[in-house]
């Protein structure tokens, strides 16, 4: 008998070399936290807990945080990359005709939209409405773009978050999302996974193992858009809109926390439950360099495809820092 016995370096410690799919490309990344006491509006001014000062302080750690994760995705994804962070106050059609980007990254958000001053949202709106840069929206981000294309944001139980600003229900862990568009260019190779059990499983019902932490989700599918995966407590887990003009990505998970948890050795299987989000953070840079007719910008394999590295490895076989990964 020539079965092969599944040993436990099978079932925990399978990861895969990342070589770059993208040699060059110009990113927009947006913080999307308040920036300064400016930026609040009366609605956060009457809040009993409003504190100004205190309030921007939060905001800029998880700023910080926030951003460190993005930058790392890109540096890690892309051999040349040049990053521009600006906050979503400077987002406008001048610093797309100045820096010329390749794709724009939206990142999450702490606070409720009404508690921002309306003329931050209002200039978002009219910028995202209108951008042919290619977009990828993340968590808070996401639900920064539904609003903008007509869907509400509310609780995870339906409220609006005036209603509830306190003790909400949130998903906060890693969790299953069940795609339900798997022909979208943004899920290639996500089913290419090692045999461990939960992996098995997720590729036969098209599942992705995601890292939740929201509290808010967008009510309906935004105008002009479409689902592409949906989640148990939020149905809206992934839109997207293609068009001739437009390229955006909406997801309310995650994925820029693959890297932060891909060297975080404390965490024994965190390298496989943040391989999806990776893959997908991955596949929209391609497909932003797509979009933009940029092909010549993706790395080439010996015979010509693109990407020719995703090396399956298990423990062991190549570790963090070898030729390819990035780290």
């Amino acid at each position: 008998m020539n079965e092969k016995r599944e040993t436990w370096s099978d079932r925990y410690c399978d990861f895969e070399v990342i070589r770059p799919r993208v040699q060059t490309m110009r990113v927009v990344l947006v913080d999307n936290l308040i920036a300064d006491e400016s930026q609040y509006s009366d609605v956060a001014r009457r809040q009993r807990d409003f504190h100004a000062g205190r309030w921007v302080r939060l905001e800029r750690m998880i700023a910080s945080i926030a951003m460190s994760n993005i930058e790392r995705n890109v540096g890690a994804l892309v051999v040349e990359p040049n990053v521009r962070v600006v906050h979503l106050s400077q987002l406008n059609d001048a610093l797309v005709r100045e820096f010329d980007p390749d794709a724009i990254v939206l990142s999450g958000t702490l606070r409720d939209f009404d508690l921002y001053d309306p003329a931050l949202i209002e200039s978002f709106n009219e910028f995202i409405k209108k951008t042919p840069v290619p977009t990828l929206a993340i968590c808070g981000g996401h639900q920064l773009v539904g609003q903008a294309f007509g869907a509400g944001v509310t609780t995870l139980d339906d409220k609006r978050p005036g209603e509830k600003r306190n003790g909400r229900l949130i998903e906060y862990q890693y969790r299953f999302v069940k795609i339900t568009d798997t022909g979208d260019p943004i899920f290639a190779g996500t089913d290419d996974r090692p045999g461990a059990r939960w992996r098995r499983y997720a590729k036969r019902r098209h599942l992705l193992r995601v890292w939740q932490n929201h509290g808010l989700q967008i009510d309906r599918l935004p105008a002009g858009f479409k689902q592409l995966a949906r989640g148990y407590l939020s149905e809206y887990q992934m839109i997207a809109r293609r068009t001739d003009k437009q390229l955006i990505y909406g997801v309310q998970f995650h994925i820029e926390k693959s890297f932060q948890d891909w060297q975080a050795d404390k965490y024994w299987d965190h390298r496989s439950e943040s391989r999806d989000g990776r893959m997908i953070f991955d596949n929209f840079l391609v497909e932003s360099l797509r979009f933009r007719g940029k092909e010549a910008d993706l790395v080439k394999g010996k015979n010509g495809e693109v990407g020719a590295g995703r090396t399956q490895a298990s423990a062991g076989a190549g570790a963090a820092g070898a030729p390819g990964t990035g780290f």
